[in-house]
């Protein structure tokens, strides 16, 4: 059952998807339309999952559920899979490949692979004050404090 995102509770597990290109804003509503009807459908063990999905920044896919009132199970959670890599047969995108960084530059947003972060972070072109997009968050809470952060205060750190 679909539920606005802003109203699950800070608890509420996510799941993030960052596209390798920024979708168009015609791009985004069909993406919207598509995860409002998958998230309608989508269930754990024969119950409904409350749950919401946004795209952030036309780049990014974010899947939540509310795990107080039933929890994603394992072919839940494949599902959700299976319609994210339908939406990258669909736009010709990479939202599964957890080996790109995307950062901000400015009021833009630039996505690279982790090699390449790697290396602009040792030529000095990235810095630890560089905003980041921290991926690995696991609820809306973490999403809200810790997901746009200096690479410092991320995973991303290791590289400074």
């Amino acid at each position: 059952m679909y539920t606005p995102f802003e109203t699950l509770p800070d608890e509420s597990r996510i799941w993030i998807y960052q596209s390798n290109r920024k979708f168009s804003d015609d791009e985004v509503a069909e993406i919207e339309t598509g995860l409002h009807s998958f998230l309608e459908e989508w269930a754990a063990h024969g119950t409904s999952l409350d749950a919401s999905g946004i795209v952030k920044y036309n780049r990014f896919i974010i899947l939540a559920v509310n795990q107080e009132t039933q929890q994603a199970t394992g072919c839940s959670i494949d599902k959700s899979v299976e319609f994210i890599q339908s939406l990258e047969q669909k736009y010709q995108v990479d939202l599964l490949d957890k080996m790109n960084v995307t950062y901000k530059q400015g009021a833009h947003l630039t996505h690279k692979t982790l090699t390449d972060f790697k290396k602009m972070a040792k030529e000095k072109a990235v810095s630890a004050n560089t905003i980041v997009f921290n991926n690995l968050v696991n609820t809306i809470e973490e999403w809200k404090e810790n997901w746009e952060v200096p690479a410092g205060e991320s995973w991303h750190s290791r590289f400074f």
